[in-house]
């Protein structure tokens, strides 16, 4: 891949991917290092794409499993950060905050799902394609971060 295009690529969707990674680590840090790990490994790969699309997807999933990667490392598991951060996303309106704010507090299995749905504006079977599981289980994690996020709100 030649500079002009990969500079073209990260400028279209650096920051989809961050956002993802974000909503998946819930740590500013991680997710920048899972967003720069992925594009590391675009710049490697020798896979043929077939359009951008299949580019943006690629990254989806490379980040993804790089935020799982991180979570299975001995770091994570037996050390606590004491990072402030701030997890607003500059695209986050005011008056949505409160729902940002509750999205944020569901565990990371819905709160991936419920990003990619909704603000990514996947289908369940694209989800359940860039997350390897099944479509069923996308559904369902759905539903259940819904009433998760139902429960949070009204006692807000």
């Amino acid at each position: 891949m030649g500079n002009a295009k990969f500079q073209r690529i990260a400028e279209k969707y650096i920051d989809t991917v961050y956002r993802v990674a974000l909503s998946f680590c819930n740590s500013k840090s991680d997710a920048e290092d899972a967003v720069q790990n992925a594009f590391y490994k675009l710049m490697q790969t020798d896979l043929e794409f077939v359009d951008d699309e299949h580019i943006k997807r690629w990254l989806i999933k490379v980040a993804i499993n790089e935020c799982k990667m991180m979570f299975r490392s001995y770091w994570n598991k037996n050390v606590i950060s004491y990072e402030e951060t701030t997890l607003e996303p500059t695209y986050i309106e005011n008056e949505k905050k409160d729902l940002f704010d509750a999205v944020m507090k569901l565990p990371a299995k819905y709160r991936v799902v419920v990003h990619l749905y909704y603000y990514e504006g996947y289908s369940c079977a694209e989800i359940a394609k860039l997350l390897s599981i099944s479509s069923s289980s996308v559904q369902t994690r759905l539903q259940r971060a819904r009433n998760k996020l139902k429960e949070q709100l009204k006692e807000a």
